[in-house]
Order: structure tokens, then sequence, then C-alpha cells
């Protein structure tokens, strides 16, 4: 009874987040430890008599002058315009954790040369991207130059600081060692007043010697106590840290998953950005804290240049961000140019992790896309999805039985909204079991998911990587007799409290508990599920509530004797990583997964989508979550969104009808509730405003051809669907800050009405000399150029790049695969040359057949001299659908005397045409060809 009121009292304290219950960096010991040591010197020396050089690494000793541990330092260069930094220790009493998993395979290599030497330094050559790296022995750091230009530095304010494994020495020895130090200090102090002869002078004991930070016990090194849990560390501290130089950089951006602005701001003065899988309830906006995911990659920009940091490491992280510019105004920046150009702005980054190793990549670049390309090819892309989790997802916490179910899908019917997928949370299961259905309210699974897929439609429920602890439980006492849970530092199973009360938490880490848990989805093991049911990775930071910080304690034990300290990101990937390969597997391999996590980290992108979890009924909340999913769109996650309306709390109804409008344009689309918010189907506001939602669930259908072409390309090459703009605009320094539009695509430029009340946006069109068509309107619009735009409620402001084209479908059904087989229109939007051209993926939307028997159609069209070309962009790819082209819209064209259409082997065809001259746009009707077919049409 007492841990049940304790549960209720923690459940009725989530409608705000306490920020007491999360450390800062000085209540984290070694957070506090790493950022007391100052910019300056290095007390670490590069060995160069210890240099090895081989084909694709360079080996060199490092040592800490000040304790005499020695480190190697490893760097390759990689293929692809990439470094590779290692830094562990020599001789450690044990290996320290290095993260497995996440990189899709050993990165490969190019050539290492040593072209340059002197008694303090060496320089190489990193191979295929003609950059050199000057190595300096005392004090040690490195720069990265292309050419004669500095690019990165490395250690060169000197914090670089690795805390190696060590024996904790007995307290009593420990004190008669500190006695004997302190009478020798005074003995010497005798020998230098010239008391005692010199020649009597005896060296001080080794301990002596050593900084006090080594000679002393600090506060957090063997044990640390926050709030009332206590973390036992019986490896001592064992933090990494290294600084990176930015010259001529002032704007940083990724490190998700934090509610801030896109562009990242400095941490002088203030907390670093940390990074630390934690379940934060209705979290603030705009602070560096911990959220549900980690990605420890950052990007800098300017007009020159993009770069990447990956710094591979799974412990908690802070990100400490300096800058020489940081609060100068633009007037101050003008008159440090009229003074002779000041000083040259410079970013500086801090990476501090508790344990592990330095890992780091240094992505070089040049542009934004190779820099996504660099990442991509490192951890992998973004899962292709299955068409259907590209449309709209209803769910609530919870629906409450199988005639909610049933009276919800037929809402959708009734008011003509379509739908792809009903979401069921925990209290669908059997007492919070989950693989388990409640015997009550979900009597028959099997024929409730049938009657979703008559109407060719699907369902997710909900599966938590927390197991209740009831012998009763089938699930639970197989993961104990086989030894799968977690272990304390006892040897104990870990428990710990969640949903059902006491439960056990998996060791994900395992590939034996992995495997079992991925076969609990083959459809005898999961009763009642079928192939319409996907899944749902909640609370997988892990969430523990009676944890340190709502989370799992860091002396827990994991397989392999590793410390949950060491892999506490990854807790979260392996989960997703399992739960997709379930889902594959019980398909024999031929189904793609659609596959939800809450907790990420660097790769998890290859197994699903994210979301940016429990988010509030507020207009700053609506706001937040596109910068949040900018950022993670710039590090492989691109299939990002925020729940519509809002997590907790009850939007009023001009917050709903805007949040949809939000949704409709970012690449996870779902509306979601806590379970004590009144019902929000969206014909439950009136007629007006269903009309508004469905209008806006509507646009998201008739694009989802161009959301599928665009995730194709993110597949296939890290892209990121939704992109800020400086990407495409890489030297438009107005772009550098925007975070309330974004592209997606090149195609297609997003401002949403995220404020209260707005009767207009400011939108910024870039590109010199482009042009931009409102989707809606069709207006002609020339850039670069800022706008004041008018807008009602039912304003989505959304503009075609000229130059590009668009394929959608029109005609609306109640779900995605109802519109398989119906016809593409093609909007062409002509840019300043008369030009445009654009690109379609099509295949059947759920298997893998598009890889493993390439069944699929890319079709390139391009618009050039008044003829359009239809034509194949991968001739490796066959698929045969029936579905056909019924119109053509052309922007910004004039109207021609007549319109033909010609297919091989056919005689040429007039086609007919409507042309308004006010808007200039030509709509050419029902050319009738395949979407496979080849065909050119003339404008004449």
């Amino acid at each position: 009874m007492a841990a049940l009121a304790w549960l209720a009292l923690f459940l009725a304290a989530v409608s705000a987040v306490d920020r007491s219950n999360f450390k800062t960096c000085d209540q984290s010991s070694f957070c506090k430890r790493q950022r007391s040591v100052k910019p300056g010197n290095s007390p670490y020396r590069a060995l160069l008599d210890s240099l090895q050089l081989s084909q694709d690494s360079m080996k060199i000793q490092l040592i800490n002058e000040a304790n005499k541990i020695p480190l190697l330092l490893e760097i390759y260069g990689l293929k692809g315009n990439m470094t590779r930094i290692r830094i562990n220790e020599l001789n450690p009493l044990k290996p320290r954790y290095e993260v497995p998993d996440v990189l899709v395979q050993d990165p490969p290599t190019t050539r290492l040369s040593v072209t340059g030497r002197d008694e303090n330094s060496v320089e190489l050559s990193l191979g295929d991207g003609g950059h050199k790296l000057i190595l300096t022995a005392k004090p040690f750091r490195m720069d990265l130059l292309e050419g004669r230009e500095l690019v990165l530095s490395v250690n060169s304010r000197g914090l670089l600081v690795f805390e190696h494994l060590r024996q904790r020495k007995d307290a009593f020895l420990e004190k008669v060692s500190s006695t004997v130090v302190s009478i020798w200090d005074r003995i010497n102090n005798l020998f230098s007043r010239g008391i005692f002869p010199a020649f009597l002078l005896v060296p001080q004991p080794e301990e002596a010697s050593k900084p006090a930070s080594e000679a002393e016990e600090e506060p957090g090194a063997w044990e640390e106590t926050f709030k009332t849990q206590t973390d036992s560390k019986p490896n001592g501290p064992t933090s990494v840290g290294l600084d990176f130089s930015l010259p001529g950089v002032e704007h940083v951006y990724g490190i998700p998953e934090h509610a801030d602005n896109l562009r990242l701001r400095t941490t002088e003065g203030g907390d670093p950005y940390r990074l630390y899988n934690l379940d934060v309830f209705q979290y603030e906006l705009y602070n560096p804290m911990a959220l549900y995911g980690s990605v420890p990659v950052l990007l800098a920009h300017n007009a020159q240049r993009t770069l990447g940091i990956f710094w591979l490491n799974a412990a908690e992280t802070w990100v400490d961000i300096t800058s020489n510019t940081a609060g100068k105004t633009l007037f101050g920046k003008m008159l440090d140019y009229m003074q002779g150009g000041g000083e040259t702005p410079q970013t500086d980054v801090r990476w501090i992790s508790e344990s592990g190793i330095i890992d780091a990549f240094l992505l070089l670049g040049p542009t934004p896309h190779d820099i996504f390309r660099q990442y991509a090819s490192l951890t992998g892309t973004q899962a292709l999805p299955p068409l259907f989790a590209l449309a709209y997802h209803q769910s609530r916490w919870n629906y409450n039985d199988e005639e909610d179910v049933g009276a919800v899908d037929s809402g959708f019917d009734e008011h003509d909204i379509p739908y792809d997928v009903i979401w069921l949370d925990i209290e669908h299961t059997d007492g919070k079991r989950y693989f388990t259905w409640d015997p009550n309210k979900f009597q028959h699974p099997r024929e409730m998911l049938q009657q979703l897929a008559a109407k060719r439609r699907k369902m997710v429920s909900i599966v938590d990587p927390h197991i209740k602890v009831d012998s009763g439980y089938r699930v639970h006492n197989e993961i104990r007799s086989q030894g799968f849970y977690v272990k304390t530092k006892d040897g104990a199973d870990y428990e710990g409290w969640c949903w059902p009360g006491s439960a056990g938490y998996p060791d994900f880490t395992n590939p034996e508990m992995r495997a079992w848990w991925s076969n609990m989805f083959s459809y005898d093991r999961y009763e009642g599920s079928m192939e319409n049911l996907y899944t749902w990775n909640d609370m997988n930071e892990p969430s523990v509530f009676n944890g340190p910080e709502v989370t799992m304690h860091k002396d827990a034990v994991h397989q392999g004797g590793w410390e949950h300290r060491d892999v506490h990101n990854l807790y979260a990937f392996y989960v997703q990583m399992a739960t997709a390969l379930g889902q594959i597997q019980r398909s024999g391999g031929v189904e793609r997964p659609f596959v939800l996590t809450r907790g990420f980290f660097a790769g998890s992108q290859r197994y699903g989508a994210v979301w940016t979890g429990d988010n509030a009924a507020e207009w700053d909340h609506l706001k937040i979550s596109i910068p949040m999913c900018l950022s993670l769109g710039l590090v492989g996650f691109s299939f990002c969104g925020a729940d519509v309306g809002g997590f907790f709390k009850n939007p009023e109804v001009e917050l709903l009808v805007r949040w949809y409008q939000v949704g409709a344009y970012q690449p996870f689309f779902r509306a979601h509730a806590h379970v004590d918010t009144t019902r929000r189907e969206p014909w439950l506001f009136g007629d007006e405003n269903k009309a508004l939602i469905r209008d806006a669930i509507r646009e998201r259908y008739a694009l989802l051809p161009f959301w599928y072409t665009l995730f194709y390309h993110s597949y296939r090459t890290g892209q990121p669907v939704m992109r800020p703009l400086w990407v495409e605009y890489p030297q438009d320094v107005t772009t550098y800050s925007i975070d309330d539009q974004y592209l997606l695509g090149d195609a297609l430029l997003v401002h949403p009405v995220t404020a209260q009340g707005a009767r207009g946006v400011q939108v910024y069109l870039p590109g010199k000399g482009e042009i931009w068509y409102d989707v809606h309107t069709h207006q002609k619009l020339h850039a670069p150029q800022t706008l004041y735009l008018a807008v009602t409620m039912s304003s989505i402001p959304v503009y075609q790049r000229g130059g590009s084209i668009v394929a959608r479908k029109e005609r609306v059904r109640r779900s995605s695969d109802c519109m398989h087989k119906d016809p593409y229109t093609l909007f062409v939007a002509l840019g300043p040359q008369g030009t445009a051209q654009g690109d379609l993926f099509l295949d059947d939307g759920h298997t893998f057949s598009f890889e493993t028997k390439k069944q699929y159609l890319h079709r390139h069209f391009n618009f050039s001299g008044n003829v359009l070309i239809a034509s194949s962009a991968d001739p490796k790819g066959t698929f045969e659908t029936e579905a056909w082209i019924e119109r053509v819209v052309i922007l910004g064209a004039g109207k021609p005397a007549a319109v033909f259409l010609q297919q091989e082997g056919a005689a040429e065809t007039r086609l007919d045409f409507t042309h308004e001259a006010e808007t200039s746009v030509l709509t050419i009707r029902k050319p009738a060809v395949n979407i496979g077919a080849d065909w050119s049409i003339s404008l004449r």
C-alpha cells in the first residue's frame, strides 16, 4: 500500500517538470571536476619518438606530465573526407567501454603519410580530402588545415582531461600516506629555509608530487549522492573531456534532444547542454536540460563550409559552447570590421563524458549535403517507412475498449476525414503486462484488427521495456529464468517502479535478450496480434519512477560487467532495434516495420520514428516543435513529429486547429493526449473547426507521393526530409538563425502559423534571382525578399520553389492504401529560366521488395524548352502499377497554341488545356499516361 501511495503521489506531480529531480553540472561531480579545469597550457605532451605510422592510421603516446599516466592517440583518415580521433589509456587496469553496434561498418580508411616533422611537431596528409593535420607535441594540440587555412583545432584550449582507471586505496593507508606527505612538506620547508643542510634533503614520496586532484579524494570520485540516491563508483572517477575550436564559425547546431532554438546558444555562465536520456514530464522550453534522446553530433556552419563533430560515447555527456562573438551586437561586429577586421569569430566546443573513451569523428564537409552523406556512412540512414506511417495517426491515452476503437474508426468515415492508424496506450493491456490484452475491454483483439484491416487501416499498440514482476506473468518468468534482467551491483535482478508497479528491466545490451524480445512479436507469441499491428516503445530511457533522476541507477550491471553509466544512452537504441527486428522476423523478412520510440541515440534512425515527447497544449510548445524536429533532421532523424494538440492540458480550439496545420507539414503526423484531457477527435469542435482540421489532414494525404519520395532520398543518402533554409542556401546569412520556417526537400517552403490570434506572418523567401509560388493562390513571388502575408484560420503558408516539380494525389480517400492506384497530378513550377525538374518514387509501399527484388519505379521529370519529359531515374527498378497521370499543372507558364503528348510507338496526341492569364497557370487535362511510362508533353 505504501508503494501504491508513493506512485499516486508521483502521478499527481506530473503536471509540471520538477527541475530539482534532475542534475545541474554542479551537481554532477564529473562535470563539475572537468569544468573546473580552465583553458590554458595542456598538461599533455605527445611523445614523438613513440609515433607509429601504418597505411591507414597514426598511433602516438600522450603523457600527462602531472600524473605520468600514458594515453594512446590514434588518428585515422577516413574515406569521404572524414578524420577519426581515438584516445584511450595505454595500459588501463581493465578495458574501458567502447560503443558497439552504432556504426554500420568499420569506416573505410585512406592512406596517411608524414609530410613534415621537427623536434616539436609532425605534419600528416589525411588522404582523399586534401587536408593536412599538424600535431604539436608540447603542449599537445592538433590543427586541421585545408591548404593554408585553419579549419579546426583539437585541444587548442588545453582542456583534454582523461581520468584513468585506478584502484581505491585503503582509507587507513590513505590517511597514513597523507600524514607522511604533510610531514615531508614541513621538513622540506625547513631545508629550504636553510635550517638543515641541503645535502640531507630527501625526495618527497611520489604521491606528494601529484596535483591535489590526484592526491586527494574529491567529492563524488568514488561515491556520489543526489537527493536520496547514492551511486557507488567501483572504478572511481573515469570521465573524459576534449575541446574543439572552430575558427570563423558563429553558428552551431545539433546535439538533440533539447527543447531549444535551432541555433545552439553559448553556455558560458550557465549549464552546458546535457545528453542523458531522461523521462522529463512536461519539459521546460529554451534551456539545455536533457530530454528523452541523445545524439552527440554537432554541426558548425559559415558561408565557406560546414563541419561536423560526432562524439561516439554512450555515457552521460555535457557539451559546453563558448564564442568570442557571443553577445556582440551587429554594430559591434561592424565596428570590429571598420577597425581592421577585429577578432576572427570562433566557436569552441567542449565535450565531457562520464566514462568510456574519446572516439570523435570530424566530418569535414565542406557542404551541408556532404555532412549528411558522411554521417550516414557512419551510422546509417533513416529507415524507409511503410507508406501508411507517413499518413495521419489518431491516438490518446487511452481508447477505452474495442467498442470505443470502433466508434472512433467509424467517426472518421462519418465525417469524411482520412486516417490510417489508431493507437492503444498502456490501458489496453492486462494490468500493464505488455504483449497482453485486457480480458474485459479487449476480449477479441484479432477481430478488432480484422475490422480495421477491412478498411485498409492499421493499429499501433504500446510495448514498454519495463516488465511487471509477477510470478503469474509468462514474459516475466521467461526473462528471469534466462537471467536476462539488468542486475544490481550486488548481482540481484534490478527492480524499479514504473506503470505496472514493481518492474524488472530487460538487459537489451545482451544480444540473446534482444533475440528473445524480437521473437515475442511473432504471431503465436504475441497472442491476438496480426500483420496490421505495429509497435510503440515508450518509457525506454529507461524510465524508473523511483530511480535517480527518474531513471536507472548508474551502478546497475549489464552483460559483460559493464555498468549502466557506460551504456545508458544506448538502452533505448537497443529496445527499438530489437522491436523493429521482431516485426521484420514475424513476416519472414518481407514486411517493413514501423516502430515509434521515445528514447534514442545515434543510429536509432535505422529503426523507425521519434517524437518530441510529453509536450503541453501551449503555443510555445507548438512553436518549439519546429526547431526540435529540424535539429533531429540535421543528425539523421528525418522521421520526427510532435503530439498534435499537446499531450498535457486541453488546447483551446484555435491552438488545436493551428497544431493540425503544423503537424500536416511535419514528417510524423500524430494526434495524442494525456488520459486526463478531454476527448479531441477532430469532429468534436464544431463544423467550422472540423472543416479546417479536415482540410489540413487532406493536404497531408494529397502530398503523400511527395513525402514518400523525400523519405526515399533520405533512406538512400541521409539528406533530411525537413531541413533548415541554410542547408539549401548555405551562403545566405539571413537563413542561419531562422527556425520558424523550413524546407521540405528543396521544393516546398513552409511557414506555419504558430502565434495566437495571428493576422499575418513574416515570410522570408531565399535565393537570389529565384521564384517562389504560393501553393494555394499560385501567386508568383521573386526572391530574396521578406514579405508580410495576411492570414486567416484557414491559412497554411506554403510555397513551391520555381524550378521544382511536385507530384500529388488529389483524390483523397479514407486511408493511404485506398489511394494506391489513384492518379497523380504533377505541379511544375517554372524557374527564372523557364525550367523545372523533379522526381517520384513508388513501390508497393510496405515490403522490402524495392531492395530485395528491385520492384520499384523512380521517375524523373524535366521541363525545358517548353517540353516536359518523363523518364526513368533508375532503370534497375521495375514495378507495375495502374496509377496514371490525370493532370499537369504548370505554374508561371504562358498560354500555348496547342499541347501535344508523345509516346514511343504511338501517334502524337493533342491534349486539352486551360490557361489562367492572371496567375499564369496552365492546366493540362488527362494525359492519361501510366506513371511508369516514358513520354513527353510539348507546348507549342
